[in-house]
């Protein structure tokens, strides 16, 4: 860089202006030189600099192959030549067809293949056997035809069953069981057969080839694991596989593995309904945002977080989510950032935290008017800051609105003189200020009320540590999961409790046709 930040304080339109002709084009050959340094910097990616992959964003395209095969002078036209030997020299309509191609000699699009197991391939059975550690009798309770109640002993036989692999959490360690599940048929005196089936769930539309129901490998306790090694853990599907294997000699595949992951979250949907209505009569809600990706879509990630409950969605970042949870108003505080769909509610306040760091932005400006700006507006904030904790300590003299009027007062007329500066962040932050101000400064006549937004970006962090390291998710089945499964557990830490029993009796329960239970209540 030729240009100091000292020496780029000291410029601005007077003195530039004020130069000789010939000075004037060398300070603009400096600039241009700075300028064109500054922007190869920004440039940089993990695919032309020694820059980690680490700090790709989530969302940006993976063009390293394709720029390889540019710069090693690979054109569309090279790349799509077919080799001389892969020429087809029968031009008849057979040939063609054999080849893929249609009539008009364009090469026909191959169908594209999704991974795993192909739909009407051969499946293979399960080669791992273990030691059954109990077996549990399914027998009929009562004739289908005319409604003779049986006994256990009473013709019964068996016709079929399944293995269920579980883990027991003991006092110290943890332990596999096998169990053994044998239904029966029931003939009945008069005549009739009756079969006991296991449960199972009917489809739902929306979770499409996630079934939920008693016949399954994976008990309730080894599927948390699972959730607990994907998601609070952040191991990919073939790590779990890899633990799983290595620790407890329990051999599943990735598919199994993912199943598990989506069948708890289609186990967990109903207690999302309990999540929402202890939100929405929440005293205090905070709420935040950030992005998130889906395959090739962008959407963004809600958190919405209570004394003791915390909710996730995952869709687009507009008023249809607020309005469907809290709906067109809210009965109490909500601390939010600036984002313009929480303003139509009165009771909000604003981060602190947020407004803070902006300014302190603007104090390392090489403006100079703009610095004085951030500086003074920082300088506010925690004179009032200083007040407000204070007023936490005993009793407060009074409003703090009116006693520090003449702080505020400064600061709105230093906010409309530079609401139409030409620097973009001071006039963004101005104007800001001006249109948040009841809700930034309501925490003067509330001193008891937060003054960030911290609870929420702190449970936002964990998602975004996750997002990435996995890229977002591929499906919406996936995230649905993650936005449910979240929920779940994160409102159990934050009522101080472990969230995996939890989430295992919520799994055997919605396999065996019964009620989700009620979320535990918070200790002490």
């Amino acid at each position: 860089m030729i240009l100091s930040d000292h020496s780029l304080r000291q410029l601005d339109e007077p003195y530039i202006r004020s130069l000789p002709e010939d000075a004037c084009r060398d300070l603009a050959v400096n600039l241009l030189i700075d300028l064109k340094t500054v922007r190869e910097r920004l440039n940089q990616d993990p695919s032309n600099s020694s820059v980690p992959p680490s700090s790709r964003l989530p969302w940006a395209p993976n063009d390293t192959c394709h720029d390889e095969a540019e710069e090693n002078g690979e054109g569309e036209d090279e790349k799509n030549e077919p080799e001389a030997e892969e020429i087809a020299t029968d031009t008849s309509d057979e040939a063609i067809e054999s080849k893929g191609e249609d009539k008009s000699g364009k090469e026909s699009p191959a169908p594209k293949r999704n991974p795993g197991k192909q739909p009407g391939a051969q499946g293979y059975g399960r080669t791992q056997q273990l030691p059954v550690t109990a077996e549990i009798h399914h027998h009929v309770q009562c004739c289908g035809g005319c409604g003779h109640h049986a006994t256990e002993e009473e013709n019964q036989v068996a016709w079929t069953g399944f293995y269920t692999i579980d883990v027991e959490i003991g006092t110290p360690g943890i332990s596999v069981t096998n169990t053994k599940h044998i239904y029966y048929d029931l003939t009945c005196p008069c005549g009739h057969v009756t079969r006991q089936y296991p449960h199972q769930e009917p489809d739902d539309p929306f979770w499409e080839g996630v079934g939920l129901g008693e016949w399954r490998l994976v008990g309730p306790m080894l599927s948390a694991l699972i959730v607990s090694l994907a998601y609070r853990m952040r191991m990919s599907r073939a790590r779990i596989r890899e633990f799983l294997h290595d620790w407890l000699k329990i051999t599943l595949s990735i598919g199994t593995i993912q199943r598990c992951i989506e069948e708890s979250a289609r186990a967990s949907a109903p207690v999302e309904e309990q999540l929402a209505d202890e939100i929405a009569k929440s005293k205090l809600l905070h709420a935040d945002e950030t992005t998130h990706k889906e395959k090739k879509l962008l959407l963004w990630l809600w958190v919405f977080v209570a004394q003791r409950t915390v909710l996730y969605y995952i869709g687009y970042r507009s008023n249809e989510i607020i309005t469907n949870l809290l709906g067109e108003s809210f009965p109490g505080w909500l601390m939010t950032d600036g984002l313009k769909v929480y303003r139509k509610y009165t009771s909000r306040l604003r981060c602190w935290a947020h407004l803070l760091r902006k300014a302190k932005g603007l104090e390392d400006s090489l403006e100079p008017k703009v610095q004085r700006f951030g500086k003074r507006i920082h300088e506010i904030l925690d004179l009032l800051m200083d007040a407000v904790y204070k007023a936490r300590e005993g009793p407060p003299l009074g409003d703090l609105k009116q006693i520090h009027a003449h702080l505020l007062q400064e600061l709105r007329t230093l906010c409309t003189s530079m609401e139409t500066c030409p620097h973009k962040k001071a006039r963004e932050l101005a104007r800001e200020f001006l249109n948040d101000w009841e809700a930034i400064f309501a925490v003067l006549s509330h001193p008891h009320l937060p003054l960030t937004n911290n609870e929420a970006e702190r449970l936002l962090r964990p998602l975004v540590i996750l997002r990435r390291i996995s890229y977002g998710t591929r499906s919406e089945n996936g995230t649905r999961a993650l936005a449910l499964l979240a929920s779940v557990v994160e409102t159990c830490r934050k009522r101080q409790l472990s969230p995996w029993p939890y989430l295992a009796q919520v799994i055997s329960a919605r396999r065996c046709r019964q009620s989700v239970p009620p979320l535990p209540e918070p200790v002490g």
